[in-house]
């Protein structure tokens, strides 16, 4: 009945009848191999670390993540994360699954909310990604890591900021299984997914794989 009083609009080209069209689902754009064996971003052969994370200390074994963030993919996010259609899980999980081999982990996991703004949306894209991922391949969901503070919003920081800005924000009650996949929805710098896989490993795992919805290539 709903539906019938507000016709769904696909939220990337906004053709009637569904929240993400057949179409629009296909043109999602896929991340390929080559990969770097690291951080997951898109190279031109494979290779151990990139230019993205050389250097860098990372606290995760190693990130993925199923599409490029563009312009499509910006919306379908927004939709999902600001507008609260959470039927865009369904299709998020799907490309997921079709794209990140099965994470080498105990259990599953997520990046937790801002307190005020999980509030605000009512419900937390990543945990619902985690769990309906979890019940795919077979996995227990655990929730051990909290925010120890809110930080400021990430949008617009520089890399170096935006590191700085998620600093120890994130705790996690131990301890921990030694293999965990932790989700998010976006991976953009690196820098949220890196803090929570830290203090994971302070709290007792050995390895934390990233798995994303999305990620942002430079």
């Amino acid at each position: 009945m709903l539906d019938l009083l507000l016709p769904q609009r696909c939220v990337v080209c906004g053709l009637r009848g569904t929240q993400l069209c057949a179409a629009c689902l296909k043109r999602l754009p896929r991340i390929e191999p080559p990969l770097c064996e690291h951080c997951g971003t898109p190279t031109a052969w494979p290779v151990r670390r990139c230019r993205e994370c050389a250097g860098r200390r990372l606290a995760f074994a190693s990130a993925r993540a199923a599409v490029h963030y563009d312009d499509g993919v910006r919306a379908f996010v927004a939709g999902w994360k600001e507008r609260a259609l959470r039927r865009l899980a369904v299709a998020a999980v799907a490309v997921v699954i079709e794209v990140v081999p099965p994470p080498r982990a105990d259990v599953i996991t997520f990046v937790p909310p801002d307190p005020d703004r999980g509030l605000k949306r009512g419900h937390h894209p990543p945990r619902q990604l985690a769990e309906q991922l979890a019940r795919h391949w077979d996995l227990p969901v655990a929730a051990p890591l909290r925010r120890r503070r809110v930080a400021k919003r990430q949008r617009g920081l520089s890399r170096a900021e935006r590191r700085r800005n998620v600093a120890g924000v994130f705790a996690a009650k131990g301890p921990v299984p030694s293999s965990i996949a932790l989700v998010d929805d976006v991976f953009t710098s690196g820098a949220t997914a890196n803090a929570a896989a830290n203090a994971l490993r302070k709290a007792g795992a050995r390895r934390v794989e990233v798995v994303t919805f999305a990620r942002v290539v430079r």
